[in-house]
């Protein structure tokens, strides 16, 4: 009867160890801190990491091999009892089909990131209410970047999971923090998810898709069509340039993307790349220096 109950023990322990989606690294800086004890930072990295890791997302059951690989640095600029002001730099990336290469996603850094903390606090995930800023902001990132991720493996295979990030997004409107609400500005939490759920922001997401799934994914099998095909992600990208110029995804798009792009199409089999640069230095012309890496 032990060995039946152990057993019971050791499979449940396993669906527990596959059932969340995120194996995110969350590293705290405070070095520009010195009137304070250090441990409260590393008390707060530990409780974080933890929160984020072993919280279940979503209804979904992953894998081991299917967490989503991503990272949140907290920098901390002030420090005063409960009370933190920061910043927090979010990433995440997908693996490509066939191959040992990860793919950047998401990486954005969020300016807007007061919070107050007591240390060893318990910290639960509850889309429905507001706590704490630091639950909502981490919460919230958490949501985008399992529906970023989503996104590039089916078309808008994100949307559940920006719901919930939306749904954090509104509840915590009336918090008093910056960043949730449209007059904090025209970068931050509240456009973000905002104009992902927009039907006029849907090319940015088809783009997600087809260049990932239909583009990248591809590279193993037939380089020369995979890079035709993220042409036409690119190609998406610039529809939404014609209606939202200088829009605010577009540039969350490039902040991933540009390095890897230039990666791309400056090896390889050669293809026509006149019509993919003056699309990218038309669409993201702060990259222009980026893009004339680009070997025809």
């Amino acid at each position: 009867m032990r060995k039946v109950v152990s057993l019971l023990i050791v499979l449940v322990a396993g669906i527990s160890m596959q059932a969340q989606e995120l194996n995110c690294s969350v590293k705290i800086n405070s070095d520009r801190i010195t009137n304070a004890n250090n441990k409260i930072f590393k008390t707060l990295e530990r409780s974080l990491s933890d929160f984020v890791n072993n919280t279940k997302w979503t209804s979904q059951t992953y894998k081991q091999n299917e967490k989503i690989d991503c990272s949140m640095f907290i920098n901390i600029s002030e420090y005063n009892s409960d009370q933190f002001v920061a910043t927090i730099q979010v990433q995440s990336s997908r693996p490509v089909f066939n191959s040992m290469y990860s793919s950047p996603v998401f990486n954005y850094n969020d300016k807007d990131f007061n919070f107050t903390y007591v240390e060893y606090e318990n910290l639960f995930y509850n889309p429905n209410s507001f706590d704490t800023n630091l639950i909502s902001v981490v919460s919230f990132y958490a949501n985008m970047i399992i529906g970023i991720d989503a996104d590039t493996f089916a078309p808008e295979g994100g949307t559940p999971y920006y719901e919930a990030a939306k749904t954090i997004q509104t509840v915590a409107q009336s918090s008093g923090y910056k960043g949730w609400n449209q007059s904090d500005g025209n970068q931050n939490r509240y456009f973000l998810i905002s104009d992902v759920l927009s039907n006029t922001f849907a090319p940015y997401r088809a783009a997600l898709y087809e260049y990932h799934s239909g583009g990248l994914d591809l590279m193993g099998d037939n380089q020369t069509t995979a890079k035709e095909k993220i042409k036409v992600a690119i190609s998406s990208l610039s529809k939404l340039n014609n209606v939202r110029p200088n829009a605010f995804l577009t540039r969350v798009f490039f902040d991933a993307k540009s390095d890897e792009l230039v990666s791309i199409y400056s090896g390889g089999p050669k293809i026509t790349v006149t019509d993919l640069l003056d699309n990218l230095n038309r669409i993201s012309p702060l990259n222009s220096a980026k893009w004339e890496k680009i070997k025809f």
